[in-house]
């Protein structure tokens, strides 16, 4: 009996092990701490500065999230976004009204000072990321980091980007290629609850969108009205709205509510509430009696750390950019 219980701790320690290296084969190398040695100040540092950045220009948290997301989905999240020049990623339509590269760039010059040609700006854009979301209402995760920065960015890698007018199954797809599964899908298209759009990439909802020339169907007719006071016709298409109505600035789940009442800006966002698939997971966001319930808090941060760990770079791979618009 002694002995068979032996082997059953081997067999189980085993198990423990195959599971640990195939944790590190999906985290690609990043772990939690991995700086705890080598520049201890780096998520203080980091959370100062978004937070310094945040208190002069509110923008500034969902921009930094949108970035991230924007970096990850092209080329892995290696800071690609960051580099600047003619035929980058952020010369690229979908990129041009990002927001948040000086917070970065301020993060970056601190910690040269203190730590020189140790933390990548990969790793700085992913706490920064976290960071708007603690300072907008959400809750805290903790980050893996160990990513290293790319070498290469190119606007047109960019254009497979998920776009607001795409469909549940483009949508689905474009996440899919990247490992993520419905659920992160809407999780993470959830971040929307902070920021706003130009009226440039919605108004078309509000005008002749039928073959009658009538709104969208989907939109309520109230909030029509709404928006179509906001965003006239043939008016400034770079007027900003509130993504999240009524509560743009913060993070919550009243995001979801209003995709539930018809109050969704974006094309692609609305869809999530009339396709079968994905507005299981809204439901279970708003508690809707009956299903599982989800919180949101809680799994944005899981999917975060999933996207974070998109095809990045480890090890000898990539570089430590001394200055994130440009690689050494």
């Amino acid at each position: 009996m002694e002995g068979k219980s032996f082997n059953q701790i081997v067999f189980s320690v085993s198990l423990l092990l195959l599971a640990t290296v195939a944790s590190m084969v999906e985290g690609q190398g990043t772990r939690v701490g991995f700086y705890s040695s080598s520049c201890p100040q780096v998520e203080s540092i980091v959370r100062s500065t978004v937070q310094s950045h945040f208190r002069s220009d509110p923008t500034v948290a969902p921009g930094l999230l949108r970035m991230h997301f924007h970096d990850c989905f092209v080329q892995g999240c290696d800071a690609s976004i960051l580099i600047a020049g003619s035929n980058t990623e952020r010369t690229a339509g979908p990129n041009l009204l990002l927001r948040g590269y000086e917070v970065i760039d301020d993060a970056k010059t601190q910690l040269e000072s203190t730590c020189p040609g140790v933390v990548s700006c990969a790793d700085i854009l992913a706490l920064a990321a976290r960071d708007s979301v603690v300072v907008t209402g959400g809750a805290n995760w903790a980050v893996p980091t160990g990513r290293r920065d790319g070498t290469i960015s190119r606007a047109s890698d960019a254009a497979n980007l998920p776009g607001f007018n795409d469909t549940v199954n483009v949508q689905k797809q474009k996440f899919l290629d990247k490992n993520l599964n419905t659920q992160d899908l809407v999780t993470l298209v959830g971040g929307h609850t902070i920021g706003t759009s130009a009226c440039q990439f919605f108004s078309y909802r509000l005008y002749n969108f039928t073959s009658t020339g009538g709104p969208d169907p989907s939109i309520s007719p109230a909030f029509v009205t709404q928006l179509q006071a906001l965003c006239p016709q043939n008016g400034d298409g770079s007027r900003r709205i509130d993504l999240d109505t009524g509560s743009g600035s913060r993070f919550d789940t009243s995001y979801f509510a209003n995709l539930r009442d018809g109050r969704g800006i974006l094309e692609s966002d609305q869809r999530l509430w009339t396709d079968a698939s994905t507005k299981t997971f809204v439901e279970r966001y708003l508690g809707i009696r009956g299903l599982l319930g989800l919180t949101f808090n809680v799994e944005f941060g899981r999917s975060m750390v999933k996207m974070s760990n998109i095809e990045v770079k480890t090890g000898t791979a990539g570089e430590i950019r001394k200055v994130c618009s440009r690689i050494n």
